[in-house]
């Protein structure tokens, strides 16, 4: 019988280029893998430099760099008796890897370049990096003259390898090759590796975290093995928040699970396996047929055992229980994902807290609503003894020594400032309401102002210069006035927003001043079709919703009202979504939706056929003809007027995302220009006409038919 072997991974917060932060991190994870009892330690994907660093990778001294760090973890002796798995860059003949290096006793006993890069969506790692695209092939690196010396040898194995220790066999695979159809740990698992190491920078998105789960189960249940997973935790400096959740799964049954959103820097899984149950979950016959003719891996034998040599200490170990994953639902996903990154960009920019013009909407209401979150998350990790977020709020929020806020609403009242900027004859008195009893219930600083004057005064100036007087089109304006009214008021709130938020700390006497970070609250849904004006109070610093649909916004809400026993929040999700840009009258009250000619939830659908579907307009016509229509559902010019209404607004506002803030990224279908959808944003005025044409004469020909059917029936 196999001993059993105790093995750990983790979930790091690393900061791009944060060199000296990322080592103490790193080694941190080390040596509470080694107290626990740990042999075999695996780490997130590019945690020496982190994996952030994007164009930086194009820099030498970032390589440069990444081996002094390697260096020092090399020649630390408290961090020897157990291999650790640790990824950084690397330069090969000139060419640029994402590697991870296998180290024991402080000896690299080879390094594994990736072979399958990521490189969609917010990915691009071939412009950094090259793919190690040869199965199996190993080569020698050569090492600086600093390692030669230490290592006591030139060169040490590179490549595809397996390591084969004294008890086991255990390999590499990185991130994005647990994704790929033929996974380098079908061959591995074949070949009689046991273990199986996964680092990852793997980002957040609403609902992904099953698919993680998902793919780790279903290759350890066919293949038979442990699988630990490794990712990376917290915002490294860009629009992305890497949700941790390092995992150990056995034959397909997890035993161990970190935290999916956490304000630690080190969160660590250990688990207490047997390798008796990898081998004997292989006995499949047709299994073994496939392993022996499967192509082999080059082994380097590792004078080391994973399981330990006192028999003693054997007898009183179990094997770690299996257990249920644990899933947030997505409501939960949106109120700690944003929540989480907030706190880092926050801690990390030197800024004094938050601040959010509120509008008395459902988008800004849950852009405030985040930032609680964020404070009951910072109050509870106060409450636990975090001594990095302790230090940090009392530098953030310049708490005295001998004080630290003991609820959300008394943080929420330092860091964070709510203003409603209202509009005479425009904003009602119940938006109004609604943000003063919000801000009241969160804590936070609230101010309450008319911006008429500087309407008005915006207004006259282009009368005073032309002898021309716009007005509203329910004063009898053209369509062109009423909207360039509508955006002096959008846009006089962002530039009162950036003033008051550099502002209210000196006014509030608060110690070290300085000044507040801008929230933006425009929903992915306004970003897809441009229903918002350029730089208007949409533009911010960050927007922590800028990727999240209005439904999932509003499913958000009603699960606070009752988790964060704020009631007030169901007046906002029974409110008529309206901007309040025009003027109020007996019987016209603007709403978001008629404005549209479309529905939220249409809205999300075209965004999600556009982008994850890869539909155009005539694609996306036949999909929704199927989904829509039918008896009692919408007719065929219906739904065409709908998509070719949708991609007229997003043809003619796509300029809108090239300056769009920096968003939080929850949702697939985002339209973000700058990461994640890279499409023209000037574009001929007629790109779409060849497939509206082939619309219409499909409507054409469906509406010749029903009418031929009704009559045939009568």
């Amino acid at each position: 019988m196999a001993p059993l072997i105790t093995l750990a991974t983790c979930a790091l917060n690393q900061w791009s280029l944060d060199f000296e932060g990322n080592l103490r991190r790193i080694k941190q994870s080390i040596l509470q893998a080694k107290e626990a009892g740990a042999t075999l330690r695996v780490g997130p994907e590019l945690e020496i430099p982190g994996y952030g660093c994007l164009d930086h990778f194009l820099e030498n001294e970032v390589y440069e760099h990444s081996l002094d760090s390697l260096y020092s973890i090399l020649t630390d002796p408290s961090l020897h008796g157990i291999i650790i798995d640790v990824g950084l860059p690397l330069l090969h003949r000139n060419c640029r890897y994402n590697a991870r290096a296998i180290i024991l006793d402080g000896k690299i006993l080879c390094l594994r370049p990736k072979l399958y890069l990521a490189n969609d969506g917010n990915f691009r790692e071939m412009r950094f990096f090259a793919p190690w695209n040869r199965p199996r092939h190993v080569e020698q690196y050569h090492l600086p003259p600093l390692f030669q010396k230490h290592q006591g040898r030139r060169h040490v194995p590179i490549g595809d390898v397996v390591l084969s220790t004294l008890d086991t066999c255990l390999a590499a695979e990185t991130c994005e090759e647990l994704f790929t159809p033929n996974s380098p740990h079908i061959d591995m698992g074949l070949n009689g590796v046991e273990i199986f190491t996964n680092s990852s920078g793997s980002h957040h998105s609403l609902r992904k975290l099953d698919q993680r789960i998902a793919l780790i189960q279903e290759a350890t249940r066919k293949n038979g093995g442990i699988y630990l997973y490794s990712n990376q935790l917290g915002c490294d400096g860009d629009r992305l928040y890497y949700d941790g959740c390092a995992m150990i799964f056995v034959n397909g049954n997890l035993v161990g699970q970190s935290s999916q959103f956490s304000l630690n820097e080190v969160e660590l899984v250990v688990a207490t396996v047997d390798l008796e149950e990898v081998r004997t979950h292989r006995f499949a016959p047709s299994r073994n047929l496939q392993a022996v003719a499967a192509p082999e891996y080059q082994r380097i034998e590792v004078d080391f055992s994973l399981s330990r040599d006192d028999p003693d200490v054997i007898e009183l170990e179990f094997p770690t229980a299996p257990r249920p994953p644990r899933y947030h639902l997505p409501e939960e996903e949106i109120a700690l994902g944003p929540a989480c990154w907030l706190w880092d960009y926050l801690r990390r920019s030197k800024a004094a807290g938050y601040f959010v013009p509120l509008s008395g909407g459902i988008d800004s209401c849950a852009t405030a609503t985040i930032v609680y979150s964020m404070c009951r998350l910072v109050v509870a990790a106060i409450k636990e003894g975090n001594e990095q977020v302790i230090a940090d709020v009392r530098r953030i929020a310049a708490f005295s020594p001998d004080h630290l806020p003991e609820t959300a609403e008394a943080l929420c009242n330092q860091i964070f400032c709510t203003c409603y900027m209202g509009m005479e004859n425009q904003s009602s008195k119940e938006t109004r309401q609604r943000a003063k009893d919000l801000s009241e219930r969160i804590g936070s600083y609230h101010t309450d102002v008319n911006i008429d004057d500087t309407f008005h005064a915006t207004k006259n100036i282009l009368t005073q210069a032309t002898g021309f007087e716009p007005k509203f089109k329910v004063h009898g304006g053209s369509s062109t006035s009423n909207l360039a009214l509508q955006n002096i008021q959008a846009r006089s709130r962002m530039v009162i927003a950036y003033y008051f938020a550099q502002e209210l700390c000196e006014v509030r006497g608060r110690p070290g001043g300085g000044s507040l970070l801008v929230l933006g609250s425009s929903n992915v849904d306004e970003c897809l079709r441009g229903y918002l004006t350029k730089y208007d109070c949409s533009s911010a610093d960050i927007n922590p919703i800028g990727s999240i649909s209005k439904v999932d916004l509003k499913r958000f809400i009603a699960w606070a009202a009752k988790n964060f026993d704020m009631p007030i929040l169901e007046d906002f999700i029974h409110a008529t979504p309206t901007a309040e840009l025009e003027p109020i009258t007996a019987d016209y009250v603007q709403s978001d939706e008629v404005d549209m000619g479309m529905s939220y939830q249409q809205l999300s659908r075209f965004g999600y056929l556009r982008k994850v579907n890869r539909l155009g307009p005539y694609g996306m016509f036949l999909r929704l003809l199927e989904e829509w229509g039918g008896e009692g559902g919408l007719g065929p010019r219906e739904i065409a007027d709908k998509v070719k209404r949708f991609h007229h607004y997003y043809q003619i506002n796509r300029h809108k995302q090239t300056v769009a803030t920096p968003s939080y990224h929850a949702e697939d279908y985002s339209p973000d220009d700058h990461r994640f959808d890279l499409r023209p944003f000037v574009y001929p005025p007629a790109f779409a006409s060849w497939s509206f044409e082939k619309i219409d004469r499909r409507v054409a020909a469906l509406e010749k038919k029903a009418k031929a059917d009704t009559e045939n029936k009568s």
